[in-house]
């Protein structure tokens, strides 16, 4: 539109729009060989982020590092970005093996102590890396894969709780998220402070839930 004095009004400026990321994977292994390359592609890209950080992870790094060739690296992952997610999830699906292997233990007392050692060790055994893909999660856009995993942990903690007297007044519920709360505030913490000790940190965590429900 012209101005009162007949000038043009210049163009709005345009704010480029960030693009969402492309995290999922090109195409998935069918044969044993293919599903020992991405297994190779895959840890190479978490040595990667262990040895150099986010500053040095890239394709070209981890292709190297795994010895195949960029090409085949871009089969199966878009990016680097599609290498942290499916870090993420190869680390995810471990926990909740863990946990429910844990979780299915005839006495509550050692279910509970059981999934806290997993959580413990999820974060204490590549503790590097595990702080690495904690701060990318809350970046990706990671979808409902990652929300089904948490709501399943916090499933197979209130199946423990189920079978756990707990303190008179405290609602299954307000426990289990209470719960979920403290061993990962815990975990989360002990990690960001580079915490290594991890049968120390179990026993920390251990003591604080017995506590919590009345069985110290």
């Amino acid at each position: 539109m012209a101005s009162v004095c007949g000038e043009t009004s210049p163009a709005p400026t345009r704010i480029p729009m960030s693009k969402t990321p492309d995290l999922k994977p090109r195409k998935s292994p069918t044969q044993a060989r293919a599903a020992e390359t991405v297994r190779i592609i895959l840890e190479a890209a978490a040595r990667i982020l262990e040895t150099r950080g986010l500053e040095g992870f890239n394709t070209n790094a981890v292709a190297e590092r795994a010895g195949v060739s960029v090409g085949s690296l871009y089969q199966y992952f878009p990016g680097k970005d599609a290498l942290t997610a499916a870090l993420i999830e190869r680390d995810g699906e471990m926990l909740r093996t863990d946990v429910a292997a844990a979780a299915v233990l005839p006495d509550p007392r050692d279910a509970l102590s059981g999934m806290i050692a997993a959580a413990v060790a999820h974060q204490m055994r590549r503790p590097a890396l595990a702080r690495l893909l904690d701060a990318q999660e809350t970046r990706l856009p990671l979808g409902p894969a990652q929300h089904d995993r948490v709501t399943e942990l916090q499933a197979l903690l209130a199946q423990v709780l189920a079978r756990t007297p707990l303190p008179a007044g405290l609602a299954p519920e307000t426990a289990q998220a209470d719960i979920f709360a403290m061993v990962r505030a815990m975990t989360d913490s002990a990690g960001e402070r580079g915490e290594t000790n991890a049968p120390d940190l179990q026993k920390r965590i251990g003591r604080a839930v017995l506590g919590y429900l009345g069985l110290a």
